[in-house]
């Protein structure tokens, strides 16, 4: 029985395993470019966060349909809730989809199909978060978040992501401050390959309630200070940081560092399919390299709940809260 928690940091297009994607393939009558699954898995050796990059909207010619989105999100499902995850908040890029001529509507129903079962099927609760693309446009950014305002019942949040350095949090105040005023929550990605200044951006220009990533903020003591107090969660990857070069190796990453300085950090799995894990793998793995035991896993489970966007169902924030307290961590005898 692993660990509940909630998974706060996971972009659904990162799910997409190798096997699905050649299944929708053959669904849509899209030829890869790989000969088989092997070759593709193969593939998923990244020298930084760009070659990720274009590897994964490459891979997002198979998503075409509205079952292809609700399929991707099952599966995702299925997978975090065998690992313990008891509620997630999921991001999704309706630029790299409108771009291909896939609607908005198509997205947004597709995964809203997967996350109205959810519950029912996986035990698992859900929110959807809407990324901007911050190497696209400022106003594509709008126009983006202007297409969505039909769906806004289904969106929680909006957050930003994709390549980070040389596209400042600054570029996008406007889409930021339009979204605060329809009352939606905001997160963005700061602090990963950008300097510990995005981080500073991230919060005082667009009034971001997480950090995601935000793993340079250790670089600067006043920042962490004022991240500790201000309890601002940080969405940590320790395993993606490792695929991406940003972290050489899993023994040198930060976060146990960052715990002990009184930050409230999380463990997520970013893009699981592409980065060898899926959050209960990064668990295992944080412990295995890293030494944290078994209270210091409870917190960031915990500090995973505590920062999640369940405002609106705290019954359900307690009893996840309680799960997490009355765990029992099993050991081999």
């Amino acid at each position: 029985m692993p660990l509940p928690k909630a998974e706060l940091h996971l972009h659904i297009e990162g799910t997409l395993e190798p096997e699905l994607a050649f299944a929708l393939a053959a669904r849509n009558g899209v030829t890869l470019p790989f000969a088989d699954t092997e070759e593709l898995r193969r593939a998923y050796l990244f020298k930084d966060l760009q070659s990720f990059l274009d590897l994964y909207y490459g891979l997002m010619a198979v998503l075409r349909t509205e079952d292809d989105f609700a399929d991707l999100a099952d599966a995702y499902l299925e997978r975090a809730a065998a690992q313990g995850v008891r509620h997630a908040e999921i991001f999704f890029d309706p630029q790299a989809h409108t771009a291909r001529g896939v609607s908005m509507g198509t997205v947004v129903e597709g995964l809203g199909r997967a996350l109205d079962r959810a519950e029912e099927r996986h035990g698992v609760s859900t929110r959807l978060i809407m990324c901007f693309l911050r190497d696209e446009s400022a106003q594509s950014a709008l126009a983006t978040l202007e297409a969505a305002k039909p769906y806004l019942n289904r969106i929680t949040g909006v957050g930003l992501d994709s390549a980070e350095v040389g596209h400042p949090p600054s570029k996008f105040r406007a889409v930021f401050e339009a979204a605060a005023a329809l009352g939606l929550r905001r997160v963005a990605h700061a602090g990963e390959e950008g300097p510990p200044a995005y981080i500073v951006e991230a919060l005082e220009v667009l009034g971001v309630e997480r950090v995601d990533h935000g793993l340079r903020c250790m670089e600067d003591a006043g920042l962490v200070a004022r991240l500790v107090r201000e309890r601002i969660p940080l969405t940590l990857c320790p395993l993606s940081n490792v695929r991406l070069r940003a972290v050489d190796v899993l023994e040198d990453h930060p976060l146990a560092r960052m715990m002990d300085a009184g930050l409230m950090c999380t463990v997520n799995s970013d893009d699981p399919a592409y980065f060898g894990g899926y959050v209960g793998d990064t668990f295992h793995a944080v412990h295995e390299a890293l030494g944290l035991g078994d209270e210091q896993l409870r917190e960031l489970a915990r500090n995973s709940i505590l920062a999640s966007f369940l405002d609106d169902d705290e019954e359900r924030r307690a009893r996840l809260l309680a799960e997490v307290e009355a765990y029992e961590f099993e050991h081999a005898g």
